[in-house]
């Protein structure tokens, strides 16, 4: 089912909801649809377009948040590549991998986990990269992501009528290795 942007009366994005959830705030007045989809729902009494985009009246104070230890926000932070061999195949071949495996004493954590493809997870198994000849593209760090970057992290492609306000996204688009290091949060 489609996701929803909500944004704060700011314009900030805030958070992905449920359409259910951001119906319920738009008939509570709280909130206005900015942009929809194309897609309608109905009911007995009405019809309407799902809500791709609904903005808060009344601006809220945003807490900045960790970014959550996840397998999608790894594959995010690595722009769903492999960070051994550079491919980009669709997430379903993707998975992460151990940089010291934890055989060796790695540990599960943002500075020891990386993106990869399946060949060159296969490939590597439990060695070290010393050992099974391959090095990484770049270094593991925790991201230092903003609150809008981590929302929009749970989803590969951000529809288009998000764009505009996820302004980081379009910025990826246009210089990759730019933004990789604006994202990541350089030390």
């Amino acid at each position: 089912m489609e996701h929803v942007l909500l944004l704060n009366a700011s314009f900030e994005p805030l958070r992905i909801l449920n359409w259910k959830r951001a119906l319920t705030l738009y008939f509570a007045g709280k909130a206005e649809i900015v942009e929809e989809y194309a897609r309608e729902i109905h009911s007995v009494s009405l019809t309407l377009r799902l809500p791709a985009v609904i903005r808060l009246h009344k601006l809220v104070r945003a807490q900045p948040r960790g970014v959550k230890f996840s397998r999608q926000n790894i594959y995010a932070r690595d722009h769903y590549a492999c960070q051994y061999c550079g491919a980009m195949p669709p997430p379903s071949e993707l998975t992460y991998d151990h940089v010291l495996p934890r055989v060796l004493g790695g540990l599960t954590e943002w500075t020891n986990i990386v993106t990869c493809c399946l060949a060159c997870n296969r490939r590597k198994g439990g060695k070290t990269l010393e050992n099974c000849g391959l090095r990484l593209k770049r270094l593991p760090r925790k991201p230092a992501w903003q609150s809008h970057a981590i929302m929009a992290a749970s989803l590969r492609n951000p529809p288009e009528s998000w764009h505009d306000y996820l302004k980081w996204y379009a910025a990826s688009e246009r210089d990759a290795p730019a933004a990789s290091e604006a994202v990541l949060g350089a030390s």
